[in-house]
């Protein structure tokens, strides 16, 4: 036991071995992931400050959750993608030991919340096109406030669940991660304990994380599709479509990279397939929703257009009093 403790306290931290073992990648792949993570932040930080400087966004359910989910969009990518980044232009890939299980710990958080935020956003369609005379009545302000505050809440539980149960864990072996941010199955694999209990903890956690939210989402889409079927007219039926297919695209492409990765257990992780997903959800998916979800919406135009004509305003009404 003293033993498995020396090794924790001297253990100083992790080496990140990032995208490519080869350098000359570096500067091919730094351009090409710099400019998606400033698209990623510049959408989902328009988004957010759209719908909370326009309060009849602010109060409609689906932009109340697009403000939360690209907040947690915002959070996914930053909390990965700088550290990715430094990587592939610098000779310094370490991480250090606490470093390392706070990286752990938001990863789970963020990805967690957008679980639950698209669980929230299909709840939301399925109340608005099966129950559109009760729309107001089901989703109201208080409704949304507690369906996406507990979204916070139950991410930011599992987090801690999930350093908890990595911090108990020795590190006396390797200290080579083969990945850009410290995941789950890498650190599970490093460590020199038995891993056989949290693996198995892990892994039934997070799957009904994550298998929960989606059997709902599947659930309110097929309730969706049965209701859709039944109008009558073509133009209604791409009306009803239409507003769903944004968030079944973010659907496939979130949940399709996640559960080929993290339902699994760590003897079976592939290092390589691990990079290509955590790419998917933690860069590109991130960088599209503003696109696919709310920046090409007439509201949101509508709501852009109005800040523009705020920010000229007050700019005129400054150089008019110099």
């Amino acid at each position: 036991m003293e033993k498995g403790q020396d090794n924790q306290t001297s253990f100083a931290g992790f080496i990140l071995l990032g995208l490519s073992s080869a350098p000359e990648f570096g500067g091919l792949l730094f351009p090409i992931f710099l400019f998606m993570y400033l698209i990623s932040l510049l959408g989902n930080l328009l988004i957010i400050i759209l719908i909370f400087s326009n309060s009849s966004l602010f109060y409609a359910p689906m932009y109340f959750f697009l403000s939360h989910l690209s907040l947690a969009d915002l959070g996914f990518s930053s909390n990965t993608v700088p550290k990715m980044l430094h990587i592939l232009v610098s000779q310094s890939n370490t991480i250090s030991y606490n470093g390392c299980l706070a990286q752990l710990y938001f990863f789970v958080v963020f990805c967690t919340t957008d679980n639950f935020l698209l669980a929230s956003m299909a709840y939301d369609r399925y109340v608005a096109i099966c129950h559109p005379l009760h729309y107001t009545t089901i989703m109201s302000y208080k409704r949304c406030l507690l369906l996406a505050s507990g979204s916070w809440l139950l991410s930011f539980s599992q987090g801690i669940l999930y350093i908890s149960t990595i911090s108990k864990l020795s590190f006396c072996g390797s200290r080579e991660i083969p990945h850009f941010f410290c995941d789950m199955h890498p650190l599970l694999k490093l460590s020199c304990s038995d891993t056989s209990s949290a693996e198995t903890l892990l892994m039934i956690e997070g799957t009904a994380t994550m298998l929960g939210p989606l059997i709902l989402i599947l659930l309110s889409y097929l309730f969706i599709l049965s209701m859709v079927l039944k109008v009558p007219s073509a133009s209604g039926k791409y009306k009803a479509f239409s507003t769903c297919g944004a968030h079944l695209t973010t659907v496939a492409i979130f949940y399709g990279s996640l559960m080929g990765t993290y339902i699994r257990p760590s003897s079976t992780y592939s290092g390589s397939r691990l990079k290509v997903a955590s790419i998917f959800y933690t860069v590109v998916t991130p960088m599209l929703n503003p696109f696919i979800y709310s920046l090409r919406n007439t509201e949101m135009h509508e709501a852009m257009r109005r800040l523009l004509r705020l920010w000229f305003q007050r700019t005129r009404g400054i150089e008019d009093m110099r």
